[in-house]
């Protein structure tokens, strides 16, 4: 039986003073982790950029425009015994507050200095964080492959 892959988008959400909008994970069944605003693209038609918008106003209440967010890069993992593609997206810097919409899967948002990123990360996360810090790009995982999109 073959499994349907995930396809997501990871948002990354800058504040323009070097910052990053980041939630602590509570999804039950999994080990609390840090967690970029993001989820499934699940609407027929849908780009990335349309679902990292649509997954960023559901879970913080923050609406930014999708012809304004960017893809970085497209990453490929199968931490969870599928495929799970998921576009790193960068959105436009905010400083607009972030609201807890789904209290079962986050217990608050922050917003973290670049260098001081909390730990444990969601690992799309983090592989989304690698793709927009080059300079700190993240470690792979056996089985995870990084396309940059070309500019």
């Amino acid at each position: 039986m073959t499994t349907a892959p995930l396809i997501g988008a990871g948002v990354i959400v800058p504040t323009g003073d070097g910052r990053v909008l980041i939630g602590r994970r509570t999804t039950a069944g999994e080990p609390p982790t840090w967690s970029l605003p993001g989820g499934k693209v699940d609407t027929p038609g849908e780009s990335f950029e349309q679902a990292a918008a649509r997954e960023l106003a559901e879970e913080t209440g923050i609406v930014l425009p999708a012809g304004e967010m960017r893809v970085l890069g497209v990453l490929l993992d199968h931490e969870l015994g599928r495929p799970r593609l998921t576009a790193a997206v960068l959105a436009p810097p905010s400083l607009a507050a972030a609201e807890v919409t789904e209290p079962h899967a986050c217990a608050g948002w922050e917003r973290f200095p670049l260098d001081a990123l909390p730990e444990p990360m969601f690992y799309p996360s983090a592989l989304v964080l690698g793709s927009w810090l080059t300079d700190r790009p993240s470690a792979l995982r056996p089985g995870t492959y990084a396309y940059p999109v070309a500019r």
